[in-house]
């Protein structure tokens, strides 16, 4: 059985392994291992920015629990692409990842009604987000939920610089 909780800063090394993991396991393959060891220590490890995020009061944490073993999480902050107009309170789901195991169980969808409900209960008129454009799987997802393509977002990887589509829910 799957728990659900708000995630402290007290879960930092648990869910920076199970977000590290989940990240090598849908994109590691996708750039060399230069641009990937410079990506990780940007965005994983103790000065990495999930652990500042996890301290930030603007961000908040769903965690995914399987017992003790971390199987997916949500972050969301306030909406911060520069590349589309958002509103005061609108929102943006930085981070959606499910490790491979989980993935089709219900967990990326419990995470997601979370995220959704969350930004409504804040007064955000709108839900943003990021996605690889070559994440068909994670394209299907968001299209479920009606999220649609506004724009483009260069995500750097390392030197590597990949295209994200920014995608807009309107709450």
């Amino acid at each position: 059985m799957i728990d659900y909780r708000d995630a402290t800063p007290a879960d930092w090394a648990a869910l920076d392994g199970m977000a590290q993991a989940s990240w090598l396991e849908t994109f590691g393959h996708s750039c060399s291992a230069e641009d990937l060891a410079l990506y990780l220590g940007q965005a994983f490890g103790p000065a990495g920015q999930l652990r500042r995020d996890l301290s930030d009061p603007e961000s908040r944490f769903r965690v995914a629990l399987d017992g003790d073993v971390i199987a997916g999480f949500a972050k969301l902050t306030p909406a911060s692409l520069d590349e589309v107009e958002s509103g005061p309170g609108d929102r943006q789901l930085a981070q959606l990842y499910v490790l491979s195991l989980w993935q089709g169980t219900g967990v990326a969808a419990s995470l997601m009604d979370w995220a959704i409900a969350t930004a409504r209960a804040d007064g955000a008129q709108a839900l943003f987000l990021t996605v690889w454009e070559e994440n068909a799987r994670a394209l299907r997802f968001y299209a479920r939920y009606g999220f649609v393509h506004v724009g483009d977002h260069d995500f750097p990887v390392g030197n590597q610089i990949d295209r994200d589509l920014i995608m807009r829910l309107t709450l």
